[in-house]
């Protein structure tokens, strides 16, 4: 078995396929990460790094890939002439697994809705792994661990090599165009990568989904699905499922009918609701007391990255939401806030629409930073909103946080929502935010 990237990911595929007994060899065409290359050695795993060995690689029965690897890559290419199947580690790590599975996928807060999740379950007892594109790799802990339940972010990335693979409980949380460039530029193709997720339910599975989303409804009056529909709205009442009524969230499960006042869950904002009402009804469906899952919700923290409260400095509020890389996620954060907003926002662009992000500016920014090596499409949709005076350019995340620092005052919120990938200044999102944080805490 060959395993196709040395990150996260593709390393625990290695480690599975070696504890499996599988003669087991990795390539990577870039170079590995320290801890990772000492992992491989300490489990005598051979691999290769900086370039593909083509007759090694092209020896292999099935082939692991790492999600980061695209399609087109010519390694990828010349498995696919030669006819040698290639899978996921989500579908590999699954082979060998028998916990209950509850899995997410989704343009936008599927981290926040498996880790409310995750949440949820230890909070109730229960013995749950969390992984996939979250954590520790899934392959890894399949290896190394046991565990009885196992909550996995998945991305479309990691669904498009999976066959067979199938959750005991699916979770989409939205469909919002992103990514677009790994599927033609068609949002058709990119819906139906995250609906591989629910494929192969069946009738004793649940399939929980955002009955508010207009793609996902349309993609799923195409498909004929045999598991438990459990919706969850704030637009409308639903027979099973989750709504909003007044100021109050209700959740509809079997007979049971019960209610959660709205301020009383731990994360603001519209789209929490949304993220809340989809970890709660995972929960009922996994068989835990509405006494755990409203204490759960009142008590669960932030995750890091994501709308993420860093400190007050001069009466002002500094927000890091660095995993906001897209225009969808940045129109969330925007939506939540109350006080007046110094955006930071920038990056490598992904083909972004900031039209619809035109009203949330005019009625909640007072000044635009922007972070990024081109900045020309944010000047051009925004310069004319804020004024030419309330938008300038930084070229790190320490000038950035001082530029905002000086267009703030006391009672605002400094929002770090780039909207954009972050490859252009960041190794990722992760070191996007964490320097963010840094050069808060040096002001």
């Amino acid at each position: 078995m060959v395993i196709l990237g040395g990150g996260e990911s593709g390393v625990g595929s290695a480690v599975l396929a070696k504890v499996k007994g599988f003669e087991v060899f990795l390539s990577d065409s870039g170079k590995l990460k320290a801890e990772y290359a000492e992992t491989l050695r300490k489990w005598d795993i051979p691999f290769e790094e900086g370039g593909h060995s083509a007759e090694k690689v092209l020896d292999a029965d099935e082939v692991v890939k790492s999600p980061g690897i695209p399609s087109t890559a010519p390694m990828v290419r010349a498995l696919r002439e030669h006819g040698i199947h290639i899978i996921s580690e989500i579908e590999f790590a699954a082979r060998y697994d028998s916990a209950r599975k509850i899995c997410v996928t989704g343009s936008n807060g599927k981290t926040t809705t498996t880790s409310l999740i995750h949440y949820l379950l230890c909070e109730a007892g229960l013995d749950a792994g969390l992984g996939g594109n979250i954590g520790k790799s899934y392959a890894l802990q399949v290896a190394t661990e046991k565990h009885d339940y196992y909550v996995l972010e998945i991305s479309s990335f990691q669904l498009d090599d999976c066959y067979e693979f199938r959750p005991d409980i699916a979770v989409i949380t939205n469909i919002t165009p992103d990514h677009l460039d790994r599927y033609d530029h068609d949002i058709k193709n990119y819906a139906a990568a995250k609906f591989r997720l629910v494929r192969n339910l069946r009738p004793e599975d649940c399939f929980i989904f955002d009955s508010d989303d207009a793609i996902t409804i349309e993609n799923l009056s195409n498909i004929v699905l045999k598991a438990k529909m459990l919706p969850f709205s704030q637009q409308k009442e639903v027979e099973q499922g989750a709504f909003v009524r007044g100021e109050s969230m209700v959740l509809r499960y079997g007979g049971d009918e019960t209610e959660i006042y709205l301020r009383e869950l731990a994360l603001g904002g519209k789209h929490n609701i949304y993220n809340s009402m989809a970890a709660a009804l995972a929960a009922k469906a996994t068989g835990i007391s509405n006494e755990v899952i409203r204490r759960s919700l009142k008590t669960f923290k932030p995750i890091e990255h994501r709308l993420e409260p860093v400190l007050s400095v001069g009466g002002v509020l500094y927000i890091n939401d660095s995993k906001a890389t897209n225009v969808d996620s940045a129109w969330y954060a925007l939506e939540c806030q109350t006080k007046p907003v110094v955006w930071i926002v920038g990056g490598t662009d992904k083909g972004n629409d900031y039209s619809v992000l035109e009203q949330l500016v005019r009625d909640k920014v007072k000044a635009i930073v922007c972070l990024g090596v081109d900045n020309s499409k944010i000047h051009a949709a925004f310069e004319g909103i804020v004024g030419a005076a309330h938008i300038c350019d930084c070229g790190s995340a320490e000038e950035a946080v001082k530029a905002a620092a000086g267009f703030a005052s006391s009672g605002d919120v400094v929002l770090l929502s780039p909207c954009c990938a972050s490859f252009d200044l960041f190794k990722n999102y992760e070191d996007r935010g964490a320097r963010f944080k840094e050069a808060v805490r040096r002001l």
